[in-house]
């Protein structure tokens, strides 16, 4: 019981630490909030959880290595598929602006967005394919059940962190000018341009 209780709190912990550091999906969660309400918060973790429970099934049947090309493939796919999502919320921004109070008034999907956004990012695959794979492994050498508790600890801090930031983004929307809303936006997509050119750079 002790060892299944301590797989929840390192699950929870590392999530925590990664929800913390601001990357893609962050702006994501803040674009998608002020156009769809809190609720695109928890819409967001559920594209990002798909992903991740996808890559535990390949790291329990022992896919936990990727090749240089594979990550330098990775880095340039991700990246662009970035600078294409960043420029798409920025030509977004005015027209969202106009329509600022009408919750569903835009094509967004959240739950892609969550999918996209972690897709596209190359750290998110190489700490799953690190990382990530050595504490499911480590969750399995005990049970099933403490892999279970793990990724449970480790999707409730992604889900009460994103949540958090959707709802208080959702009710600073009604404090907001359409100016400033915009700015907003324009921001939130000038970072995933900025984020994705440095994943291409970078390699």
């Amino acid at each position: 019981m002790l060892e299944l209780l301590e797989m929840l709190a390192i699950g929870f912990a590392v999530g925590m630490t990664g929800a913390i550091v601001p990357g893609p999906m962050l702006f994501a969660t803040v674009d998608a909030s002020l156009k769809k309400g809190w609720r695109a918060g928890p819409e967001v973790f559920i594209g990002h959880a798909i992903l991740e429970f996808l890559l535990c099934l390949l790291i329990i049947y022992g896919i936990t290595a990727v090749s240089d090309s594979t990550v330098m493939a990775i880095s340039i796919l991700g990246g662009a598929t970035l600078v294409v999502f960043g420029f798409m919320t920025m030509g977004n921004a005015k027209g969202a602006a106009g329509s600022m109070h009408e919750h569903g008034t835009t094509n967004t999907n959240p739950i892609i967005a969550g999918m996209v956004t972690s897709a596209s990012n190359p750290y998110f695959w190489l700490w799953w394919l690190a990382a990530g794979s050595a504490l499911v492994l480590r969750g399995l050498e005990i049970s099933i059940l403490a892999a279970v508790m793990f990724m449970a600890g480790h999707w409730l801090a992604d889900l009460g962190y994103f949540t958090v930031v959707s709802a208080s983004c959702s009710k600073g929307k009604k404090l907001m000018s359409p100016k400033i809303y915009e700015r907003i936006l324009m921001t939130c997509g000038l970072f995933l341009v900025l984020f994705g050119s440095w994943f291409i750079i970078g390699i």
